[in-house]
């Protein structure tokens, strides 16, 4: 039962990795090293007593891509995170992420095609819906013009899969999540952003250990309690077993459709303001903060409605705030004691 996990010594994507190992799954990783480091397969290695093989090559590469897939043609699916997922850099940045998620999703599907593989899982997001007209947002949500490049990559993506999964190639399950954070309980894996981190939790655990000076608030003018931004945050490793189930769904032929979409998200939002309080409360430190401007391509709220995920999955997020932050907390501490 060998599964491809591409981008899986990223954060989510390492995790998973640790799930499907740990329900005897094979994996083989593909990872450019954009914004991780090998070392991680050896620190899953070290987690689950199975190191995964590890190649590194850009997936936008379609000659080394179409190569990987003649040599590993028994795969029996593929779970696809590889991509470039910063909101804000995408708006600086947006033919770099244009041609790096599409580019390397096409790729991946052209060598699944061609090989006679047709189960692939989709690292979606929560950003296609937009600003949702009704909340909780639930998967029957019309997808909104993208706040983002970032999240109408995720948008294009979905319909390139649909697109190929319609022509009769493919079967898909695209997982819309919402904000993901917290590390694994051994702290060997977690969230390590190479440079300035672009979401919020690695900003507060590296401001708290002193690595940052101080963390920006981006706006307080929001329509919302205490004028901050509101998200769903889900425990990566809760998000990861969900990965594993609808590998496992697509493998024993339960999927009820070709293209599935499932939200993966707590059901509960909470403000910015609220995470870092919770910080506060875990680690019993201070944070230093400060309010500043709305950031170009952030929306207001936004929290899922997971019920469908719940009853069809049989899947539901276990970890509350307090939990997620404490792990954050204890994965940083831990990265900087070495």
């Amino acid at each position: 039962m060998k599964i491809l996990v591409t981008g899986g010594t990223g954060y989510i994507g390492s995790h998973t990795v640790v799930e499907l190992q740990n329900k005897g799954f094979e994996v083989v990783i593909v990872d450019s090293l954009f914004n991780s480091t090998a070392d991680i397969a050896d620190k899953i290695g070290m987690i689950t007593g199975t190191k995964p093989t590890l190649e590194v090559f850009d997936l936008c590469d379609q000659e080394k891509t179409a190569d990987f897939f003649k040599r590993h043609n028994d795969l029996r699916g593929v779970i696809h995170f590889a991509a470039h997922k910063a909101v804000g850099e995408s708006v600086e940045k947006p033919l770099m992420y244009y041609r790096n998620n599409l580019e390397s999703l096409i790729n991946v599907m052209q060598g699944m095609t061609d090989n006679n593989i047709q189960n692939i899982v989709f690292s979606s997001s929560c950003t296609v819906y937009g600003q949702p007209d009704e909340l909780p947002v639930s998967e029957k949500a019309p997808i909104k013009k993208a706040e983002s490049p970032y999240g109408n990559t995720k948008q294009i993506a979905e319909e390139i899969i649909s697109d190929t999964v319609s022509s009769g190639d493919l079967h898909s399950i695209a997982l819309r999540y919402f904000n993901p954070i917290g590390a694994h309980e051994t702290a060997l894996i977690g969230e390590l952003p190479i440079g300035v981190p672009n979401n919020l939790v690695p900003f507060i655990t590296q401001t708290a250990i002193g690595l940052r000076e101080q963390i920006s608030v981006f706006g307080d003018d929001y329509n919302t309690p205490d004028g901050t931004a509101i998200r769903d945050y889900i425990h990566v490793v809760d998000l990861a077993k969900a990965h594993v189930i609808a590998i496992d769904r697509m493998i024993n032929n339960k999927m009820k459709k070709d293209f599935e979409i499932f939200n993966l998200g707590t059901g509960n939002g909470y403000s910015v303001l609220e995470v870092i309080q919770s910080f506060e409360k875990v680690s019993r430190l201070k944070l230093n903060y400060k309010i500043v401007g709305r950031r170009e391509g952030d929306i207001e709220k936004v929290w899922a409605n997971p019920d469908f995920s719940n009853k069809e999955l049989g899947w539901k997020a276990e970890q509350g705030l307090d939990e997620m932050i404490a792990s954050s907390w204890k994965w940083e501490q831990e990265l900087r004691s070495k």
